[in-house]
């Protein structure tokens, strides 16, 4: 009777079962994510809120996240005052032209460091890295002078030529993703009688999805984004991009947030949609990419 009671006391109690404690463990992880995004979400929602306010609304205390009478006209105020549709088309025409520019260079620049063999490669190589360290402020007064001279001042040539030259990241990403493809493709097709455009385009390219979209989502990115060098290189109101658009809400003295807040918004959906789109494949890119390179 008292070995019975013993063990009993000693045994230990039971686990629950596997599929209970792997679901437990998912619901507490989606919990948790679920609350880290509504808290990332915070500044998209005030951004929201604030858009559908009036002046004397935005700084009421305590402050309101639902409007009581939401204010859609922000929006069409902020469309007529100055013409957002069409600085946002200029900046669409700059990402589509760098991305273009981007497909076209970085690839044959990352074959021949990758799969070719030529004197001077490796040192090549290091000074395109180099390049990576050298701060973006300090290549400002050379290249508008250069840009200067060349009388090419006030047009989009400045935002558009250095894609066709290839970003030296993209080029490092490429040429990492490349090396790991093997050398076999290369030798078998040769064999087969295909020429180096051929085994670029239709052997290595197809294989270098990941690397890719990598680069269609950072080149839209840090086009539709860019504020300093439209600022340097355009002039004329008509040319202006939907970075320099939305600097106009900003007075000498104050800001008309409710505005400003309508036109960044609806400024950054095609942000939003592209990576909506392309976020699996950019997340499953990245890791492939860090763990091939």
């Amino acid at each position: 009777m008292t070995s019975s009671v013993l063990n009993k006391l000693n045994s230990k109690p039971a686990s629950l079962p596997r599929h209970m404690s792997r679901f437990w463990g998912k619901l507490i992880a989606y919990i948790g994510m679920a609350i880290l995004a509504l808290i990332f979400m915070i500044p998209i929602f005030w951004m929201l809120s604030t858009s559908l306010k009036q002046r004397w609304e935005i700084f009421a205390w305590p402050p309101q996240w639902i409007p009581q009478n939401p204010y859609w006209e922000n929006y069409v105020e902020a469309f007529t005052r100055y013409p957002l549709g069409r600085f946002m088309m200029n900046s669409g025409i700059l990402v589509v032209v760098n991305i273009i520019g981007e497909f076209i260079s970085v690839p044959l620049i990352a074959y021949g460091f990758a799969r070719k063999r030529f004197p001077g490669k490796n040192t090549l190589f290091i000074i395109m890295l180099g390049t990576m360290m050298i701060p973006g402020h300090v290549k400002l007064i050379p290249l508008f002078s250069l840009y200067y001279r060349l009388n090419l001042l006030d047009t989009y040539w400045p935002l558009i030529l250095p894609s066709f030259f290839g970003s030296p990241f993209f080029i490092f990403l490429m040429v990492q993703y490349m090396k790991t493809i093997p050398y076999e493709l290369d030798e078998a097709a040769r064999m087969d009688g295909a020429g180096t455009w051929t085994i670029l385009y239709r052997i290595i390219l197809p294989l270098c999805v990941p690397p890719l979209t990598i680069i269609l989502v950072y080149t839209f990115w840090w086009t539709w984004n860019e504020f300093l060098h439209p600022l340097i290189y355009l002039n004329t109101f008509d040319t202006f991009t939907i970075q320099l658009g939305l600097a106009f809400f900003k007075g000498r003295y104050s800001v008309e947030w409710n505005l400003f807040m309508a036109a960044t918004l609806v400024s950054i959906v095609p942000v939003l949609v592209i990576y909506f789109f392309l976020q699996k494949r950019l997340i499953g890119g990245i890791a492939s990419v860090g763990l091939k390179g």
